[in-house]
């Protein structure tokens, strides 16, 4: 069973908001195991409200950054895990593309668009 990958800021979490309650939903629906990536640090973990989500939490404090693919390849490293063993969905195009790069099947999420049906049926295409 594929893990899901999930972007956090501007994605998962909005701030101001918190967790975005729509897109918690979708995702619950599905048994995979959904991980939050984000390069946070302590500072901006508490700032976003990330220290208090649903699922598993994972950030690098911006060493490196989403957009080095050498960030993803410590994701799953950490995790133990292959490309062909995730799906992701991020806002950051830059991001996305570092990801791709490695073979992982990658999403780019519109945050000011906010549409989960596409994102649902890219999760359904790909889990």
């Amino acid at each position: 069973m594929k893990t899901i990958l999930v972007d956090a800021v501007n994605t998962f979490v909005i701030k101001d908001f918190g967790v975005f309650n729509e897109m918690y939903k979708m995702l619950e629906k599905y048994q995979n195991r959904k991980i939050i990536l984000t390069n946070a640090n302590d500072e901006q973990i508490k700032l976003f409200g990330l220290d208090n989500l649903p699922y598993e939490l994972f950030t690098l404090k911006h060493n490196p950054e989403k957009t080095d693919n050498k960030y993803y390849r410590k994701v799953l490293e950490y995790f133990n895990l292959n490309a062909k063993d995730v799906v992701y969905f991020e806002h950051n195009m830059e991001a996305v593309k570092s990801a791709q790069s490695l073979g992982i099947i990658t999403y780019h999420y519109n945050k000011d668009k906010k549409d989960l049906i596409s994102l649902e049926k890219f999760i359904k295409e790909n889990i």
